[in-house]
């Protein structure tokens, strides 16, 4: 059997905690921040934790070696 890559992508997106949990960055910060509330932007800064099922999906098929 060939070795399981892992998707590229998927490895600038996401990250790994050490409990096994998949933090990921905020949508929503690239462009257009003037059509958006001070609100809106304040609850988007820094990064958050993929839902259980989610998370798993991403370790499995994108990130296997992660």
């Amino acid at each position: 059997m060939p070795k399981l890559k892992t998707k590229s992508g998927a490895k600038k997106r996401f990250k790994i905690t050490g409990t096994g949990k998949v933090m990921y960055a905020q949508a929503g910060k690239r462009h257009g921040m003037i059509k958006r509330t001070n609100k809106q932007l304040r609850n988007h800064r820094g990064t958050a934790v993929l839902f259980k099922s989610d998370g798993d999906n991403i370790k499995k098929f994108f990130l296997p070696n992660g």
